[in-house]
């Protein structure tokens, strides 16, 4: 078991992040076999580009330091919070002194991708860092930069559904609620069944969240020069893969008001923004704001501001409508 040791402090200095590069990682190592399958239609449509970028650019090079539970720290470096991009994380890969890049070479490169002749003339060349980071921006506009604004979407709506959580029930229900395997218990927060073991102090620098659409379970950052971090999957990625969720079935809801707008409206059960809608159910911005406005006018939403954004969410007609649709 792997625990935290929290204190008032550190709860005040938590914060959420995004991280792209991460993602980007736990993609490349769900398609190299490593973590968790990807679902057969993602596997499916991304797999024949990822084989093709493995024969004709340094890819491998950056698989083979993907260790079974991690990688280096340049790769995917530590963001900075909420609107990090990939042109940001790619700046931070590239700014890697080949010093420190060859010392996580030396405890990440061990197993046999390492000893791929080809692999080891990129890893032990001069220009190994600018190398590896051409080959992950290559696989990022490849395999992941036309999905990321729909993915973003699905984490930046987590992120707001956890701070609501946090001013309706606070911090410890809104960490349990990440995952099954976390506890918060006697001022610490507590992971059942996790690979390292011990307890982590956080000593006055609070907890970095990132919600990720590829982690399988729950991951977490221990060592600098991460802060120290918890990776969890974002509320919406089962919707997204097609897997089974406690989520109505559309169908009553769908005759009631259209198939849009019940997407919509199932789509609500956290706050979210127009844009952030149109992202992740993949619509017009034009027409979700159109649906919306209808939804709204039947009274089955209401919209507050939120810093710059309007957030949407259900009324208890709507939710009342959505829960008889089940």
């Amino acid at each position: 078991m792997l625990r935290f040791k929290v204190s008032v402090e550190d709860l005040l200095r938590s914060r959420f992040a995004l991280s792209p590069a991460l993602d980007l990682c736990l993609l490349l190592r769900s398609l190299a076999g490593h973590d968790r399958p990807l679902p057969r239609a993602w596997a499916s449509r991304l797999r024949p580009a990822f084989e093709r970028l493995r024969r004709e650019t340094e890819l491998n090079a950056a698989l083979a330091l993907q260790a079974p539970q991690g990688g280096p720290n340049f790769v995917a470096p530590p963001p900075r919070g909420l609107n990090q991009t990939w042109a940001d994380d790619l700046a931070m890969i590239r700014a890697t002194p080949l010093e420190a890049a060859r010392l996580e070479f030396a405890t990440t490169a061990t197993g046999p991708l390492a000893r791929d002749p080809r692999v080891r003339e990129v890893l032990d060349s001069p220009d190994a860092v600018a190398r590896i980071a051409e080959a992950m921006d290559q696989a990022w506009h490849e395999l992941l930069a036309a999905d990321w604004p729909q993915l973003r979407a699905i984490c930046e709506r987590d992120v707001v559904h956890r701070v609501g959580v946090i001013g309706e029930r606070g911090w410890a229900t809104t960490i349990e609620s990440l995952h099954p395997s976390i506890a918060w218990q006697a001022g610490g927060i507590e992971i059942g069944h996790f690979p390292q073991v011990g307890t982590v102090r956080l000593a006055g620098d609070g907890l970095l969240l990132i919600p990720s659409i590829f982690v399988g379970n729950i991951a977490a950052h221990l060592e600098d020069p991460w802060p120290r971090t918890l990776v969890y999957r974002a509320r919406g990625t089962a919707a997204l893969w097609g897997e089974q969720e406690t989520v109505p079935q559309p169908d009553a809801l769908t005759a009631l008001v259209g198939r849009s707008r019940a997407r919509l409206l199932l789509a609500l059960d956290a706050p979210a923004s127009t844009s952030h809608l149109a992202r992740g159910l993949a619509m017009a911005p034009g027409a979700v704001g159109d649906h919306l406005a209808v939804l709204r006018g039947a009274g089955l939403l209401v919209r507050a501001r939120s810093g710059r954004s309007v957030l949407y969410r259900r009324t208890p007609l709507g939710e009342a409508l959505v829960a008889g649709s089940g």
